[in-house]
């Protein structure tokens, strides 16, 4: 077994905390990697704190993976030591059913996917994700990283990067769209740089003036503030499609009247609470209201081969174990700019 340092929750209640436990040993398709960086997901805080009725603990969060190759199976052929290597949201799944078959394994439909963390693999033991110094994983969930993008920067894009590009791919994000971006944060800002690399006219949705030059850098053709009187009225039933980047709780009818016949608001940012939808909202104009979740792992290394392309990766603000609970609490007060990143050396220096 491979002793592991991280941190975890043992409950709702209780603050990450240092915890030392284990991986298995490699089998022959799995790779071992020493994980240098991990981005913050809100879902990693969602999850610790139980707010999604799910938790398993002890839990050690973490799905937006960044590190180096330190040993393979020797059936492995994707990998060799030294190389640098990335794991998303999820390290297995049924591969028969019909969505894993197709690339989607997101969307296992045996009930099989094992999560990065606070889930069970095969065999029943608990999966502990990437606030720790190690991770092994079979090569078929592991991803390469392109060398010119910097590592640290490239971790969020293993969650909030795919959760954005795959909706967008999906409904076809490009030149001649026009395509909205509802809240600023980790997903909204990975949705605008998208939306702008594929080509689409993109229209950035914020409530807060103090956002409005960021998102023009980011990629914004325009910027709608939402609190602002009328509002709405110059975009009425002009979008293609619109991608809801909030996790807060906040009404989607102003924005489904926004929507062409037959356009799309997908929402991603996934509240707590249910949504309400007025059923003359979609039913006039034939209009769509949707969900995504994250993307399989073909598309998320062609993602990942799209930003080494276009040089694409997040706005990032880099911290430490010693200041985790601070990072949680300002990812719940939508304060960073625009996801956090724990540096591993700051865990094995302690």
């Amino acid at each position: 077994m491979i002793k592991t340092h991280g941190y975890a929750a043992q409950s709702a209640t209780s603050a990450p905390a240092p915890f030392d436990y284990e991986h298995r040993e490699p089998g022959p398709k799995d790779v071992h990697i020493s994980i240098d960086f991990c981005g913050i997901c809100h879902s990693d805080i969602h999850q610790a704190r139980n707010e999604w009725g799910n938790a398993i603990y002890p839990m050690v969060p973490g799905h937006e993976i960044v590190g180096t190759v330190k040993q393979t199976g020797a059936q492995v052929t994707k990998f060799k030591v030294g190389d640098r290597a990335a794991i998303g949201c999820m390290v297995d799944s049924c591969r028969v059913c019909a969505s894993c078959k197709a690339g989607e394994e997101q969307y296992c439909e045996n009930n099989a996917l094992v999560l990065t963390y606070n889930s069970r693999d095969k065999e029943g033991n608990i999966t502990f994700g990437g606030y720790g110094e190690n991770i092994v994983a079979d090569e078929d969930f592991v991803l390469k990283v392109p060398s010119n993008l910097d590592p640290a920067a490239v971790a969020p894009l293993l969650c909030a990067g795919i959760t954005t590009y795959s909706p967008l791919k999906h409904w076809k994000a490009g030149p001649g769209k026009k395509i909205g971006v509802i809240g600023l944060g980790g997903l909204g800002h990975m949705a605008l740089k998208f939306s702008h690399a594929f080509g689409a006219t993109t229209v950035q949705f914020t409530t807060s003036p103090s956002k409005v030059e960021d998102a023009k850098k980011l990629g914004a053709d325009e910027v709608s503030l939402t609190k602002e009187p009328n509002w709405h009225a110059p975009h009425v039933g002009s979008f293609d499609f619109i991608l809801d980047c909030v996790s807060a709780e906040h009404d989607v009818t102003p924005y489904l009247a926004l929507l062409k016949r037959d356009g799309t608001l997908c929402t991603v940012g996934i509240p707590s609470t249910p949504i309400a939808i007025h059923a003359f909202s979609v039913a006039a104009g034939r209009k769509n209201f949707t969900g995504s979740a994250i993307g399989g792992i073909k598309e998320t290394q062609e993602m990942l081969d799209f930003c080494g392309k276009h040089n694409i990766v997040s706005d990032i603000e880099m911290t430490s174990f010693d200041k985790l609970e601070e990072a949680w609490d300002r990812v719940v007060k939508a304060d960073v700019k625009y996801r956090f990143v724990l540096d591993l050396k700051t865990l094995k220096s302690k």
